[in-house]
């Protein structure tokens, strides 16, 4: 398989001179010897003119002879070549891609809208131009590709109610899941000499016809975690209540006014709303 050959033709500013003088000079004798077979150097520099190649900044031009790849010119500045030469502009600056949300189904089976925001440029223009069909096109099939891949992957959240307990997932490792995605990209597009320069999500969420559910459940799942949390600290306190208690000697309690005591601070720790005390007036046991 061939590879990117780089050239550089002729100084066009000297060819420009050049082709003035034979273009006015093939004039000049024509008239001065009335002879017209000197406007064949008239017509020689016409044809010169056809040679300039002007290469702008950041892009390159992919020169063709009848079929055949001659090489590329990727200095900036005006040259000249063979006028036969055909040729191909391809643009060395870095381009960025929004690829179109996609619906696909992550590590779970849940369905997903996920998008991409791509920045890539060619560094090779031999496999640019003739190893892929079309290399712009190629970009966004081949990263739309490797997005429904790595989403399919990775879950977009853990839920550890299931046990599903990943470490990586599409929601909250961005770091990871944009390093996997930039390096399967990368590894589609080489074949098109493109290199890519950044890879990352640009757009994550649940589908329309699950997003609602998923809220409730990712909300049930906080709501259970919290209450874990409050019991485990509200029989911390009870222990340490009836612990001091105890040490002080401030009232000698049975097994049966614990139990009532420890209900009741139960109740006041972990209720949702604020308790309302009760005052006892009579005896302990009433």
């Amino acid at each position: 398989m061939k590879s990117e050959k780089i050239i550089k033709p002729a100084n066009g500013y000297l060819m420009v001179a050049v082709a003035l003088v034979l273009f006015f000079g093939g004039i000049t004798i024509t008239i001065i010897k009335e002879n017209p077979i000197f406007l064949l150097v008239t017509l020689i520099g016409f044809i010169g003119f056809f040679g300039f190649i002007l290469v702008n900044p950041n892009t390159s031009k992919v020169i063709l002879l009848f079929g055949k790849y001659v090489g590329t010119i990727k200095d900036n500045g005006l040259y000249w070549a063979n006028p036969l030469f055909r040729k191909k502009a391809i643009s060395l600056r870095a381009s960025n891609f929004d690829s179109e949300r996609l619906k696909v189904n992550d590590k779970l089976g849940n369905p997903v809208m996920i998008s991409t925001i791509l920045v890539w440029r060619v560094t090779d223009t031999y496999k640019a131009a003739f190893d892929v069909d079309n290399y712009e096109n190629f970009v966004r099939v081949q990263t739309d590709a490797a997005v429904r891949k790595l989403a399919s992957m990775y879950p977009y959240d853990n839920f550890a109610d299931e046990g599903h307990t990943e470490d990586i997932t599409l929601r909250s490792s961005v770091n990871e899941v944009s390093e996997a995605l930039e390096k399967e990209i990368d590894e589609r597009l080489s074949i098109a000499g493109i290199e890519v320069l950044e890879a990352r999500i640009g757009y994550l969420a649940y589908a329309q016809e699950i997003a609602s559910a998923m809220l409730k459940r990712q909300q049930a799942t906080a709501i259970v975690a919290a209450r874990h949390k409050i019991v485990e600290g509200a029989v911390s306190m009870v222990e340490m209540a009836i612990e001091q208690l105890g040490k002080k000697n401030i009232v000698e309690l049975d097994d049966e006014r614990k139990a009532a005591m420890v209900s009741n601070l139960m109740v006041i720790l972990c209720g949702d709303k604020e308790a309302s005390p009760v005052v006892n007036t009579g005896t302990l046991s009433h």
